[in-house]
Parts: C-alpha cells; structure tokens; sequence
C-alpha cells in the first residue's frame, strides 16, 4: 500500500525502521498526511524555496514539503534512526532533500542555502523548539537568513510567542523578543489526538514573519534588559532592574517609565527605549 505521494505509509515506515519516538529527544510523531500537508500550505509557495526543517523524524512533514513543491528541503534530524527512513524520501526526490545528521542547536544551515530564498517549516521538538527560535531571532544581523517560520509548539508557548502587553498573564521576554523583529500569528491547533504518542497538551501551528525594519535597538542589550525585568516579574522594576545594573531609576528616568511599574506593564517600545538607555549607560561606563 502507498500513499499519494508514491511512498509507503508512515506507520509501515515507522514499523519497518524501528522508530518509536523517544521521549527524550522530545519526538511526536505526525502521521496524518493531510494535517502535515495543511502545515506546508501554510508557508506559502515554495517553488525554488529551500526550506529547512529540524526534527523530521521519519518524515512526514518532510514529504509534504516536496509534494507541495519546495524546490529544495534540508532536514536537521540528530536521531539517526531516522536516517534510513529519510534516506528513501531523498532517493523518491532526487536532488531535492538533503538530510543533515546533527544537533539543530549547534548547527549553523546557511552554508547549505545558498542565494535562494530559504524558509523554516517545523514541527519543532518540544524540549529546545524555544531554544531554537530564540537562536533564529537574537542575531545582531537582520533580516535573517529566513523570509518566515512557520513551526508547531505546544499551545502555551504559541500564546507567549504572540503576547503584547494587552496579555499580561502570557507576556514575557519570549512575546518582546518575537514582536520587536517578527510579526508573529497562531494559526491553527493541532489535537494530542494527531499525535503518537499523544502529548499531553494541544499544539499550535504559528508564522512568524520578519520585520524589515525592527524598532533600533541591540539585540543583546534587549535580551538583558528582558531577562532582568522578568526574571522578577512581579517586583517593581526599581528592584528587578537591579539585576542589570546598580542605578535602576537612571534608566528608567531616561526612557520615562515609572519606577513603579512591573515588567508585564511595559509594552515593546518601552523594552526598546530601556535596551537603548542601557547601552548609552554602558558606552559612558556607568552602568
């Protein structure tokens, strides 16, 4: 039996190679053929796009990336188990999938993409999908490497993706760091059910889309100056600050927020505004 891309089943694939997911490498498996197809339509056409992908697992979305068109895919799997499986998706596509055997979080895919547009589709391991987006983001260079990232996460971290501050209980330096250089959506949700094994949580599709031109700021400095504000998020940022520097109310009399407020009352601008005064403090040596 085959399905309509020519290749076997992924249950038949996932039987036949072994590949029951490991918990700890943070492995879901999609077996859905439809719902891995409605996540590749979500990133647009990709014709002559290479597309990269971490954590293909036996392949799923792998093969809904190529049916759908992309002109070239490079799939990041550190579980060389899968290796096999993905082996016979690259021989059903010729010259169209390279599969990479390494750690996504140390691997660096630019100098396989070369001048074409590249594009990030995934359905990112839980246990270092944040890490991994975070790395993608705080590059002092930008636009980066990617035109979108469309990437499935559980459903919590998808609503501190797209927090402002008009969402406080989910607002954080995730939500700040994601609004300052991308415009980020959810899309849809994905069941536990469209799952093996089931997660326990609901999973959520979203994109993210770069800012051409993100509020100025150094990404390091906001890093910093996020990490501090809520690190203590409770406290008022007079003392959360002082994580970050000795003279907290300096900088926040330069960017004219109250001494008083809380790191989930302060919207981006105001984040921008503190990493900026932060690094003026710094290049005067008064930090």
């Amino acid at each position: 039996m085959s399905t309509g891309d020519g290749l076997p089943p992924l249950r038949e694939v996932v039987q036949r190679h072994g590949l029951e997911p490991k918990k700890a490498l943070g492995q879901n498996f999609l077996y859905d053929l439809n719902l891995t197809g409605r996540i590749a339509r979500s990133a647009g056409p990709l014709a002559d796009v290479t597309v990269v992908e971490v954590g293909p697992g036996p392949g799923g979305l792998t093969r809904a990336l190529l049916a759908a068109g992309a002109g070239r895919v490079i799939a990041i799997e550190r579980d060389s188990r899968a290796l096999p499986a993905l082996a016979e998706i690259a021989a059903h596509y010729p010259g169209r999938l390279t599969v990479v055997d390494a750690d996504a979080l140390a691997f660096d895919p630019r100098p396989l993409i070369g001048d074409r547009p590249a594009r990030i589709v995934a359905n990112l391991p839980y246990n270092i999908g944040t890490a991994l987006l975070t790395g993608w983001l705080e590059g002092e260079a930008w636009p980066p490497w990617w035109d979108s990232a469309t990437l499935m996460f559980q459903r919590e971290v998808a609503e501190r993706i797209v927090a402002d501050v008009s969402a406080r209980a989910d607002y954080g330096r995730l939500g700040v760091l994601c609004g300052w250089r991308t415009q980020a959506d959810i899309l849809f949700d994905v069941a536990p059910s469209a799952f093996v094994p089931p997660p326990k949580v609901t999973s959520s599709v979203v994109r993210l889309v770069p800012r051409a031109a993100p509020l100025p700021c150094r990404a390091g400095a906001l890093e910093a100056v996020t990490r501090a504000a809520f690190g203590q998020r409770r406290k008022m940022l007079r003392q959360s600050l002082k994580a970050l520097t000795p003279e907290p109310g300096a900088l926040l009399s330069a960017t004219g927020i109250a001494e008083t407020a809380r790191a989930e009352e302060v919207p981006l601008a105001g984040f921008v505004a503190l990493a900026n005064a932060y690094d003026a403090r710094r290049t005067l040596g008064a930090a």
